[in-house]
């Protein structure tokens, strides 16, 4: 009877090793992490308030807030975009949609194109921003945008 409990333990032993060692080569062949991706304070200083946070996720998505503060009349605080590798740059697009404070109506959308370099952890950007209005039309925007400039945020 006793030698019969040992071999139950047996397999055991076995199937607990294995799983350790397919957890080793899991974590080795894991992809890595895209230098954009992670939290960043961002300056813009192209925006009615030039704080940000811009968050790249490592699917290709991304999200951009800033304080509502920037426009006494409208409210355009969150952005949803998108961006890939092209190698030499990251290419980049978010749209935030916008609203008027007192009626609570949609008043449009701005549509961000960003070309951003990173280099450790900071990362500079240029941008091109198209304006619509409620109906879809374009509006006017600004001509001569100034680089935005951004610190990744860390852990100490």
């Amino acid at each position: 009877m006793r030698s019969l409990g040992k071999l139950h333990i047996l397999p055991l032993l076995l199937a607990g090793a294995m799983s350790a060692v397919g957890c080793d080569d899991e974590r080795e062949q894991a992809p890595p992490v895209h230098p954009i991706v992670g939290t960043w304070l961002v300056q813009d200083p192209n925006a009615p308030f030039p704080h940000h946070l811009y968050v790249f996720n490592a699917d290709g998505t991304m999200q951009q807030a800033n304080p509502d503060a920037g426009n006494a009349r409208g409210s355009d605080s969150d952005g949803k975009g998108i961006w890939a590798d092209r190698g030499d740059r990251i290419d980049a697009k978010w749209v935030e949609l916008s609203a008027d404070r007192s009626t609570h109506q949609y008043t449009g959308r701005l549509e961000l194109t960003m070309q951003i370099v990173v280099q450790g952890d900071s990362l500079t950007a240029s941008e091109t921003a198209k304006l619509f209005d409620a109906a879809g039309a374009p509006a006017p925007a600004p001509e001569t945008p100034k680089p935005l400039r951004g610190a990744r945020v860390t852990l100490p």
